[in-house]
């Protein structure tokens, strides 16, 4: 079939036609309005977060100095109690009788020390008459020192049977509140027990201890000069709890460990918070901010900043009101709602503020 040569190059104008056409379309991109800002400088603070263990400050784990029977338990769970306050009664019937006991084998003790000292007063007089040896006198000597032995001895098997009484009575070392109560009454206790009676914490001030990163603390002591001055510099933190809320009481930190973590390369660090509330519970668990001040820097908006992957792009809108992206750095952090801008911008740049990821490259803004 014979195509004829001038439909052909007919056809081919209009294709070209339609081509240029669609690519003109193509490159057409609608104006539309979008807010601007122009990019300044302010100063900024940046929060940031780690994850927290709280302890009361004394958590001491209350263990029976002697065997028995629970018979009375003075406490509930929860409940706060006073330095000395009894917690726990052990049978004493058995250390009241060691105690009668050790007294009336002091008090022969004592009878015979008297015996052997008239025995001894008796001999000197006789001695003295020369009437005995001296073998005699030394000897009533001795059974005097051998009596005054025993007083010594029975007097310490008193003091014995006496402490370990009290031991059946087990009070608090200190302020705080009641833990948990695993034994019941009538259980059979011994100072060789694996789980304590309980726990008594002392929550009126709370320890938190959190991690950061040995590069961080190297960088704070660097611009303190020393471990000591980075930890009086430090600002007060604030702590969030379990549910999201933030506790109404900063904190300030008062140590950090003098060993770094080797499997995390971390350090901890204790910061301590008031609890005269009570609402911090001793084994709970929320987050430390840390505050930094980062003066005089560039920000945009978060919502200015596009990210793609690991890289961020905002829109500068030029004096012929057209976008074109830029790619910036900006801090790891954000602050609120706004990036610090590290690298890719001067300032005094107008750029898109909202919904930068809707426009497109070269498009007009209005």
């Amino acid at each position: 079939m014979k195509v004829n040569g001038k439909i052909v190059f007919a056809l081919a104008i209009i294709a070209s036609a339609m081509l240029v056409s669609c690519g003109k379309k193509q490159q057409q991109v609608p104006s539309a309005t979008f807010k601007t800002m122009k990019v300044g400088r302010q100063d900024v603070t940046l929060e940031t977060k780690y994850s927290a263990t709280i302890r009361g400050r004394q958590d001491v784990d209350i263990y029976p100095q002697v065997g028995g029977t629970l018979k009375q338990i003075c406490v509930t769970e929860g409940q706060q109690v006073r330095k000395g306050q009894t917690l726990f009664i052990i049978d004493q019937v058995p250390y009241q009788a060691a105690l009668n006991t050790a007294q009336a084998a002091l008090k022969a003790a004592q009878a015979s020390e008297a015996t052997a000292a008239m025995n001894y007063e008796s001999k000197k007089k006789l001695f003295a008459e020369k009437v005995i040896s001296d073998f005699d006198l030394q000897a009533t000597y001795n059974t005097l020192l051998t009596a005054k032995a025993q007083v010594a001895q029975a007097e310490a098997q008193v003091t014995n049977a006496r402490n370990s009484l009290s031991y059946t009575v087990v009070t608090a070392p200190t302020n705080g509140v009641v833990g948990t109560l695993p034994y019941r009454q009538g259980a059979l206790v011994s100072a060789q027990m694996q789980q304590p009676l309980t726990t008594v914490s002392d929550n009126s001030q709370m320890w938190v201890y959190f991690s950061i990163s040995e590069r961080d603390l190297l960088s704070l002591v660097r611009k303190s000069g020393s471990l000591s001055e980075a930890i009086k510099n430090m600002p007060e933190v604030t702590l969030t709890l379990i549910d999201g809320s933030k506790y109404d009481k900063t904190g300030r930190v008062e140590s950090v460990s003098g060993v770094v973590n080797s499997s995390t390369g971390s350090v901890q660090l204790r910061a301590v918070f008031d609890n005269e509330n009570g609402i911090l519970h001793s084994g709970s668990t929320g987050n430390v901010i840390i505050p930094t001040i980062h003066e005089n820097v560039l920000v945009v908006p978060a919502t200015a900043a596009v990210q793609t992957q690991d890289r961020f792009r905002v829109f500068i809108v030029g004096s012929d009101s057209i976008a074109h992206g830029k790619v910036i750095s900006v801090n790891e952090q954000k602050s609120g709602n706004v990036f610090i801008v590290t690298e890719g911008l001067e300032g005094g740049e107008e750029i898109v503020a909202e919904g930068a990821g809707m426009v497109k490259e070269g498009q007009k803004v209005k």
